[in-house]
């Protein structure tokens, strides 16, 4: 599958939604480069999950920090040549931040940010997966990651709130939105190669994926 003009597409949505399983799949159908976010780094994770208000402004920091490492060491890999797939976008990073800190702590966070935020490219295609929160909540649950035991169901409702208005009001590159809670991209691989299709036909604006949609697989 050629991605002709599309040389950077992220993945998106809250936590436990899919985001890298799908992007891994995405960068083997296209022989792209896989971009990670590097989660279970952060040391500071574990213990914001078990008190978010004494240990949100030093999570955010490392993620802010971490993030900023990898999308600029992505501008020095030759995005003429190579097609890379990431399961995160740096502009997402704001959500956290305006959810977890105090207002002093938000207004040093946004001057980091806006310096940081001008030098990295933005990408061609973002797929942006929704789920329920019961849904985010049982796929955390699954996957057994020990820092997240502690984390409260209510704060993932929260999450998924504050991303579909990022969504629907972000403008910065096309959007596809996929209810993720509908398709298993682990047991069926064909649509994985279907929703990447639609994401490539994407030239403008957002659209809601519809798996075999009159062969198009996107709806206004």
């Amino acid at each position: 599958m050629e991605a002709e003009s599309v040389r950077y597409i992220a993945v998106e949505g809250v936590i436990g939604v899919g985001k890298t399983t799908l992007a891994r799949r995405f960068a083997a159908l296209l022989g792209a480069y896989p971009l990670l976010e590097e989660v279970e780094e952060n040391p500071f994770l574990a213990h914001f999950y078990k008190d978010r208000r004494a240990h949100a402004f030093q999570t955010q920091i490392f993620f802010l920090l971490s993030r900023y490492r990898q999308q600029r060491a992505l501008l020095q890999r030759d995005l003429f040549r190579d097609v890379v797939v990431s399961d995160y976008m740096f502009d997402k990073d704001r959500i956290f931040a305006h959810i977890n800190l105090d207002d002093h702590e938000l207004e040093m966070y946004n001057q980091i940010f806006a310096l940081m935020e001008r030098d990295l490219a933005r990408p061609d295609r973002v797929v942006y997966l929704q789920a329920s929160p019961e849904v985010l909540l049982s796929r955390v649950t699954k996957r057994g990651r020990v820092f997240e035991r502690d984390m409260d169901p209510a704060y993932l409702e929260t999450l998924a709130e504050a991303y579909a208005y990022f969504f629907t009001h972000y403008r910065g590159s096309p959007v596809l939105i996929v209810n993720a809670a509908e398709t298993d991209f682990v047991a069926d691989p064909g649509a994985a190669e279907e929703l990447l299709a639609a994401a490539l036909r994407l030239h403008e604006g957002s659209a809601f994926f519809r798996a075999g949609a009159e062969g198009q697989g996107v709806s206004p």
